[in-house]
């Protein structure tokens, strides 16, 4: 595959294998996921793995433009998130389920205590996450406010037709595209971890498993008093990469309940509050600073602002004018 074409590949930023040999293929994936065997007709296979790993989990595009068949063992330390994008496949699971994914309306959830096999047709294309057991449980814990110490125990199938479903897909293929941009979210850690952050709360309301109707019960906000704390921290360390869940555990309460706090008491989010807090920031060292000596651009990328046009956007909105014109007064 020639570099232009790459480039505008799915992830073809991060080129694993390109290949017409069986064995290389299983390998590659192997080496990416999960051990597994491979078996697909030799003279039709055209595979294509791309991949790149953060903190949270790893994210890539796998397809074989072949009838491919792929049988999984228990994954073990991890969830590996199969979201269908072109063609369809059918996989039965060793509990005796059955799903079949089609493009962009579903997907599927493999287990780490599960078999699975997955026939797929030679058109199926697939976004493939692979997120480990620590990083999902941990994550739902700080949801819940509660230790997870169990397997999350995912339905099969994962439905895209669902709002919660609708919203993962296009988030992970928000999150592929941005990697894959020069500029674009390999390049801004915190941003890349949050949206991490997010795909995974929106795959454990888009599934079902056995705590899905506590995720789902209305959760009590505390009053503004208790709020106090999670604020004086916001405005203590606005300038760190700060994320809700390290925030409800400063509050001491669950993620929801952060999220029903401030929605109750601020009429916003969290996020949305601690993007104020910034500005605000940006803007009393804009007033400080010599434009001769310093620019915009540092200052904003030092509180946490990556995307100028969408910076400046926010800033004049808040203040009704340009950082720059702030800067230069």
């Amino acid at each position: 595959m020639d570099a232009a074409h790459k480039a505008g590949a799915h992830l073809g930023r991060y080129p694993v294998l390109d290949t017409r040999n069986l064995e290389q293929a299983r390998e590659a994936v192997s080496r990416v996921y999960l051990d597994h065997d491979l078996t697909a007709p030799t003279d039709q296979l055209e595979m294509t793995l791309n991949a790149t790993s953060d903190r949270m989990f790893t994210v890539g595009f796998l397809t074989y433009k072949s009838a491919a068949k792929l049988v999984m063992p228990p994954t073990e330390d991890a969830y590996h998130i199969n979201l269908t994008v072109a063609g369809n496949t059918i996989a039965q699971r060793s509990d005796g389920s059955r799903a079949a994914t089609a493009a962009g309306a579903s997907g599927l959830t493999l287990l780490p205590d599960r078999t699975t096999t997955v026939r797929w047709s030679p058109d199926a294309e697939q976004y493939i996450l692979k997120i480990p057991r620590r990083s999902l449980e941990t994550h739902l814990s700080e949801q819940l406010n509660q230790p997870v110490h169990d397997v999350v125990e995912f339905d099969f199938g994962l439905d895209f037709s669902s709002p919660a479903g609708r919203t993962l897909l296009s988030s992970v293929q928000f999150l592929a595209r941005e990697l894959n941009r020069p500029g674009g979210l390999a390049e801004m850690p915190i941003a890349r971890e949050q949206l991490e952050a997010f795909v995974m709360s929106q795959l454990l309301y888009a599934g079902r498993h056995q705590y899905s109707d506590a995720l789902a019960a209305p959760d009590d906000p505390v009053r503004r008093g208790r709020l106090g704390p999670v604020l004086d921290y916001m405005e203590q360390h606005a300038d760190e990469p700060l994320t809700p869940q390290e925030l409800a555990r400063v509050g001491c309460m669950s993620v929801r309940t952060l999220h029903a706090s401030f929605a109750q008491e601020l009429g916003e989010s969290p996020m949305a509050y601690l993007r104020r807090v910034r500005l605000d920031h940006v803007r009393g060292e804009l007033l400080r600073s010599d434009p001769t000596v310093t620019g915009v651009k540092e200052i904003a990328l030092r509180w946490g602002f990556f995307h100028p046009s969408r910076f400046a956007q926010q800033y004049r909105e808040r203040f009704g004018e340009l950082p720059r014109d702030t800067l230069r007064g």
